[in-house]
């Protein structure tokens, strides 16, 4: 296995799950139906906030080429909170609590893929968002933070190319990135549920 059919392999088996976490709902669901800028940004800053939390405390504990990712994937959340401006809503994210549990450096890494399978929907979704706001400038900011993200999954696959030894490796790697993407969705889910809404598209 290569990183790249395990990206591919993880965006097959959930399809179905990126597909619906990159629909408007997924804004809907962060800010618990009350979809105004303030309460956007508000979103925006706490999943910012959630992902500098877990990739600081993976660099304190990581060395190497590892560690150091994880401290660049920390720094940038950290500078997107800035680009955000807004104080971040109180929000927990499940796929985090995912994340928060993984522990070997292959696990890691293949969360950190599954992270940004999720976190560039949402991206996406801000951007629009925005976008509909005729708030350009916000737009872009969104727009630039996905590109980031993006980027950031590309240095995660070229690591895992270099740490991957065996198949069992990959296997970790990949099932450590359907868990993260499962668990976002099934929060996406249960959410949308509570706040009496069809999570699921409307044919």
């Amino acid at each position: 296995m290569t990183a790249d059919d395990l990206i591919e392999a993880v965006r097959d088996d959930q399809q179905t799950e990126l597909s619906r976490l990159g629909s408007s709902k997924t804004l809907y669901a962060d800010t618990r139906g009350e979809m105004d800028p303030e309460n956007v940004r508000a979103a925006a800053a706490a999943r910012e906030q959630a992902a500098h939390d877990t990739f600081s405390a993976w660099a304190d504990e990581g060395d190497g080429a590892a560690g150091d990712l994880f401290a660049d994937a920390a720094e940038d959340a950290a500078d997107r909170l800035d680009d955000v401006d807004a104080d971040p809503a109180d929000r927990e994210f499940a796929m985090h609590d995912i994340l928060d549990d993984l522990t070997g450096t292959v696990e890691r890494l293949g969360g950190l893929v599954g992270w940004t399978l999720v976190d560039q929907k949402t991206k996406g979704q801000l951007t629009g968002f925005f976008t509909g706001q005729a708030d350009p400038q916000t737009a872009s900011t969104f727009r630039s933070a996905g590109n980031e993200v993006e980027a950031l999954r590309e240095d995660a696959a070229d690591l895992l190319e270099e740490t991957c030894a065996d198949d069992a490796d990959w296997e970790t790697a990949e099932g450590a990135a359907v868990d993260v993407v499962a668990a976002a969705y099934d929060d996406y889910f249960e959410t949308l549920e509570d706040l009496g809404v069809n999570p699921k598209p409307v044919c």
